[in-house]
């Protein structure tokens, strides 16, 4: 049997995702009509369509983003982009500088503070203006960014998405501060002072780029116990794709689940609000259960 372009398209985005073939049943149901919509939304404007995904660690955000960038490539012949937060966290060496004049937790990548806005803002821009730009990539395995691997986009990009585990996310009153939510907090940031500046840098400089988002997507989780299982999952992954990759994980920056454990803390407070807060104001909800599974969809005018 020959399989056309948009088939063979499909069995290569499940192959490189590792995918089963129930998951683009799914993705014809929840998916192709949020791509549908996107498409037409650029077709119908002529303007770069700007997609802010939200959902929190390993709840398949960058599948969906890898999805519907190739959804809408094969079925409206679009050019897209698709762009992680991630890909903007500061350099190490600009983190270990936050954590000395702020706080140590800030070394972490991660929360929200040790990203690159204004990177990221003006990369959206120049590539919606279809100038040539350098698309900067992060990798985990070194925690910096690649220095010796450059991406370029250059001409016409119909949809740029975008996904983070805090996009879209709001900052929280100065009296919710107060209590820390979990040990991490308590131990290590007794005064408040690392999540007052999380808090800050939400409230000032992350909404110049929330704001730009045509459209807004989450994944939300049940509950942060399941967001814990969900990262340790994602780390064994790593640990696998490393092994592949790499003469074995040598110099390879890999955590325990104790380690994923304390790490997975940092983002419990903003989860938690999201969780709480976002549902009412993105365009697509999709509810996901413990095992990832999507069990509610709905969509809405955020307000």
């Amino acid at each position: 049997m020959v399989l056309t372009p948009l088939k063979v398209a499909f069995q290569q985005f499940l192959d490189s995702n590792k995918l089963p073939q129930s998951y683009i049943e799914i993705a014809k149901r929840y998916f192709d009509p949020i791509a549908s919509e996107i498409a037409n939304n650029f077709l119908r404007t002529e303007i770069t369509q700007v997609i802010g995904i939200n959902g929190s660690q390993g709840s398949g955000k960058s599948t969906l983003a890898d999805y519907l960038c190739m959804s809408i490539k094969q079925n409206f012949e679009i050019r897209t982009i698709s762009l992680s937060l991630d890909d903007f966290y500061l350099t190490k060496k600009e983190r270990n500088q936050l954590a000395k004049n702020i706080h140590p937790l800030l070394a972490q990548r991660g929360v929200p503070g040790t990203h690159d806005i204004e990177l990221a803002v003006n990369t959206i821009k120049s590539i919606a203006l279809g100038i040539k730009t350098k698309i900067t990539r992060f990798d985990k395995s070194i925690d910096d960014r690649i220095s010796n691997q450059v991406e370029m986009s250059e001409g016409k990009i119909g949809v740029i998405v975008i996904e983070g585990w805090c996009f879209g996310a709001e900052p929280q009153f100065e009296n919710q501060l107060i209590t820390p939510v979990n040990e991490l907090e308590r131990l290590k940031d007794p005064d408040g002072t690392c999540r007052r500046y999380i808090n800050n840098a939400l409230a000032t400089s992350y909404p110049k780029l929330f704001k730009m988002a045509h459209s807004t997507i989450m994944l939300r989780a049940p509950d942060f116990d399941s967001v814990f299982e969900w990262r340790l999952e994602q780390e064994e992954k790593l640990i696998e794709k490393l092994k592949l990759t790499h003469d074995g994980l040598v110099g390879m920056s890999v955590m325990s689940k104790e380690e994923i454990f304390e790490f997975i803390q940092s983002f419990q407070r903003i989860t938690e609000t999201c969780i709480e807060r976002m549902p009412a104001k993105v365009n697509h909800l999709l509810q996901l259960d413990p095992q990832r599974e999507i069990i509610e969809y709905r969509t809405l005018n955020p307000k």
